[in-house]
């Protein structure tokens, strides 16, 4: 019989006002939630909320790294304005980039809004960890995470998130298996525990 690993994943909602009292911040509750339903596995959560300053963003995410994060999602501070620093945060501490999860996620986006192209997204690994950043929105978020699906619910473009488990693997992280009906991770025959 297989256990199944406990996953450990940093959410990271990155706002200015969210992160003064301004207003209620949507995107960890969102994270939360679409993570929940979407692993199998057991999830220790490591939540920050902080401001869109670039230095504590990096600081923030080498910190949930070393903390044994084998993945930390962030949200908010990924458009062209000039707050907006989430991606050279995550650049500037990356060993590796991972380019297709920002392209994946902007072409999904661009099924609901012409705007999509202004986002800038980002994914990297650091040692053990992969990182990447979503959109701000919490039905954006779902949205990349899932991937589009018909009437039927059947994937017709698929999420991001089906990518990450097998990611992880190849880094060196813990298993991660997901419920098919919110998104169903794919990997290769040869590395699908039985």
């Amino acid at each position: 019989m297989n256990t199944i690993d406990t996953v450990t994943i940093g959410i990271v909602s990155i706002s200015d006002r969210a992160s003064s009292g301004v207003y209620e911040d949507k995107g960890l509750p969102a994270l939360k939630d679409w993570l929940g339903r979407a692993i199998c596995n057991p999830i220790h959560f490591m939540p920050r909320l902080i401001a869109d300053e670039q230095a504590t963003i990096s600081a923030t995410l080498i910190e949930l790294v070393d903390a044994g994060c084998s993945l930390i999602l962030t949200t908010g501070g990924t458009g062209p304005a000039k707050r907006d620093v989430t991606p050279e945060a995550t650049l500037a501490i990356a060993h590796k980039e991972m380019p297709g999860f920002g392209e994946q996620m902007r072409r999904i986006s661009l099924a609901f809004v012409p705007t999509a192209i202004l986002s800038r997204q980002v994914a990297v690994i650091r040692d053990q960890s992969l990182i990447i950043n979503l959109p701000g929105q919490p039905r954006a978020i779902q949205e990349t995470l899932e991937g589009l699906k018909d009437e039927k619910g059947q994937s017709v473009v698929p999420g991001i998130f089906a990518a990450v488990p097998y990611c992880i693997d190849l880094i060196g992280g813990p298993y991660i298996e997901t419920h098919p009906e919110v998104c169903k991770a794919f990997r290769p025959k040869s590395a699908v525990r039985n």
